[in-house]
């Protein structure tokens, strides 16, 4: 049967990918009828009622999912359809209390419209009590208006749906991890709105364990959590993790959301000094030995406040004292290791490397990259043999954007070992913070061409 998803009319590129990967996560075989990111309105077939209800509980981008029952470019198509196909629903809803609802995008109607429109499914033949608050069904008239049809003084919808009301989405969790609320947090921490959807685009459920290897204040794996996976990260800034080591620390978000049990850990190093054991890269592994995490996710810094770094000593050979001296003063808390200039595009690559050396099969990465606008400055989106793009999903300010890019991990008996020796490695060029970062000159130069 079909069902009528009505999805906030915000973040539109978002919205389809976050519901396909709920799909998968809940696994639940849905198909896209119609969509479109001018409107909220999404139809998709699902195998029965409960699978619906079960899709869009997790949702962040969709407000509701209703059971469709007709629509229509008119209402006189729109009552048609109600009688053909749905006459043999009717008896189950005769004496039930109801409350009939008109939700009208982009459009208004004057209560006396209202009343008379409602009026028009009188044939439905409901007799039971009419209540506005707590009804045992509720069925809703979507109206898809032009832009502007108030003003522009246009009379109909272009579009209408009818359907009875299965189920919420989960709309107010951003609410309950509002960053105005956190106890701790820094200039560069995800809405919480995003941080859930990236979570939701990575898998992450009960059972999974989780990974940000850019941790920051702990938005992503605070995200992952409240969906009950296992989190952890890591920084190349310890004292973002550490916080003021009282009340403001990363641990104390956790605690602030009740979520300390599901905080796996967090340790300081940097995406090419990591600790975590890396698989060597095959092409007949079995999927589970070695790899660990279900999911990677993670917003890497853009290097517009200040030049990209890593672990490491910019010229050796002139400071010859500074990694003798790191190994004997490592384990003091108030140690800052030193760090050496890395590329835009090679982090790029770090990540997707480490996350094919990491990631079970079918186990997804989902991180935030930005890029120019102009077509002649944008910068292009990373690929790796053994990591499938599966959505990309873009938030557009004035001249930049940032994409939240998402990858499955192929097995390795699915990837092509031709495509693997023929991927092209990345060689930093330049020494500046410029020179190694495009977006970075780009920013500072006010995206000109």
């Amino acid at each position: 049967m079909d069902y009528l998803i009505r999805f906030s009319q915000s973040h539109e590129t978002f919205r389809l990918p976050e519901i396909e990967a709920l799909a998968v996560i809940e696994g639940i075989d849905m198909k896209v009828v119609s969509y479109s990111l001018e409107s909220p309105f999404c139809i998709v077939s699902l195998p029965s009622s409960a699978a619906a209800k079960q899709l869009i509980q997790r949702s962040i981008l969709a407000m509701s999912v209703h059971e469709l029952w007709g629509s229509g470019g008119d209402l006189s198509t729109v009552h048609s359809h109600v009688r053909e196909t749905t006459s043999h629903l009717w008896e189950r809803y005769m004496t039930c209390s109801f409350k009939f609802s008109i939700d009208s995008y982009q459009g208004s109607r004057t209560a006396d419209e209202k009343v008379s429109i409602i009026n028009s499914f009188a044939y439905l033949g409901f007799a039971g009590p009419i209540r506005m608050r707590g009804a045992d069904e509720e069925f809703t008239l979507f109206e898809d208006w032009e832009w502007n049809s108030t003003p522009l003084g246009i009379p109909d919808p272009k579009y209408y749906y009818f359907g009875r009301y299965l189920g919420s989405g989960a709309r107010d969790l951003p609410k309950k991890l509002d960053l105005k609320k956190r106890r701790y947090i820094s200039t560069t921490s995800m809405d919480a709105e995003l941080a859930l959807v990236t979570a939701n685009l990575a898998l992450a459920a009960p059972g999974k364990i989780m990974y940000d290897p850019f941790v920051g204040t702990g938005s992503f794996p605070i995200a992952c959590a409240q969906f009950g996976a296992v989190a952890f990260g890591s920084d190349i800034d310890g004292r973002s993790i550490r916080g003021d080591e009282k009340n403001r620390t990363l641990k104390g978000n956790f605690e602030q959301y009740g979520l300390l049990g599901r905080l796996g850990g967090m340790f300081t190093a940097d995406l090419t000094n990591s600790p975590i054991r890396r698989v060597p890269l095959r092409y007949d592994g079995d999927g589970v030995t070695g790899r660990l995490f279900d999911g990677i996710v993670c917003d890497p810094p853009y290097g517009v406040r200040e030049g990209l770094r890593v672990l490491g000593v910019r010229d050796p050979e002139k400071c010859p004292w500074v990694i003798p001296k790191g190994k004997e003063m490592y384990k003091d808390p108030d140690f800052i290791p030193p760090r050496k200039p890395y590329s835009f595009l090679a982090m790029l690559d770090s990540i997707l490397q480490f996350s094919a050396e990491t990631l079970v099969d079918h186990g997804r990465l989902s991180f935030w990259m930005p890029t120019a606008n102009d077509e002649n400055q944008e910068i292009p989106v990373p690929t790796h043999p053994y990591l499938e793009i599966v959505s990309i999903c873009t938030q557009s300010f004035n001249k930049w954007s940032r994409r939240l890019i998402t990858y499955r991990r192929i097995p390795d008996v699915e990837v092509d070992p031709r495509a693997m020796k023929a991927r092209e490695e990345r060689i930093s060029i330049g020494k500046t913070a410029d020179e190694l970062n495009p977006f970075r000159k780009a920013y500072f130069s006010k995206f000109e061409a």
